[in-house]
């Protein structure tokens, strides 16, 4: 495959929750003069915006027809305000709550086909990197670079719990990790664009390594390759 020029890069970044993906796609993005796109933000506006209006989440028809007309829109400065239907929904999508839907909601073939539609015409806009978990297999599937983070499931309950309290919610850490690993099941025996690493993606521990490591390291890749 022939490499796009620098300003039409695709640089896909995917991962089980905790992996580190969005914090290392924000300083990547950045340091590379590219367009950050949180994949997993938009499925978790669609999860709040559910469970705000009350929807069953099992309900794979109502949920998919939200997903259909609800608006979501990214401040991409440095503030990284997320916009649901034009209210401030950045804190919110990070509950517990909607931790514990959202995969339940990333599975339905609706609302998937609704938003990955809006991803690929964000990287039809320029150089971008995404984040999520199927970007390199499924919704860019000829990005210039895949990136495949993971980390010991101790180590991803450990940084989601930590997220979590400096952010003032009253959660445990057994309890951040039992929803973690109810979430990594659901997201690779979903029948839907599994969570699984690319054929020719790069795979990368982030067990013990520091992001500023992690960052060097895909810098090093795109910047040499």
């Amino acid at each position: 495959m022939k490499r796009r020029q620098q300003q039409a890069l695709q640089i896909a970044i995917d991962g089980p929750a905790g992996a580190g993906k969005s914090t290392i796609a924000k300083i990547a993005a950045k340091q590379l003069g590219l367009f950050y796109v949180d994949t997993g933000a938009m499925y978790r506006v669609i999860t709040y915006k559910a469970l705000k209006n009350r929807a069953p989440i099992d309900d794979e028809s109502m949920v998919s027809q939200i997903a259909k007309s609800t608006e979501v829109v990214f401040d991409h400065s440095d503030k990284r305000i997320v916009w649901c239907d034009g209210e401030d929904v950045t804190q919110e999508i990070r509950c517990p709550e909607v931790s514990r839907a959202v995969s339940v909601v990333a599975a339905y073939p609706g609302v998937r086909e609704r938003l990955v539609e809006l991803q690929r015409m964000e990287a039809e806009r320029g150089g971008v990197v995404m984040d999520g978990r199927d970007i390199g297999t499924y919704v860019l599937p000829e990005a210039d670079f895949k990136i495949f983070l993971t980390a010991t499931p101790e180590e991803r309950a450990r940084r989601r719990w930590m997220e979590l309290q400096k952010s003032g919610k009253d959660v445990t850490y057994q309890e951040v990790a039992i929803d973690m690993a109810e979430r990594d099941r659901l997201d690779t025996e979903r029948v839907v664009s599994p969570l699984k690493p690319a054929k020719d993606a790069i795979i990368l521990d982030t067990t013990g390594l520091c992001i500023e490591e992690l960052v060097s390291r895909i810098l090093a890749l795109v910047q040499g390759g």
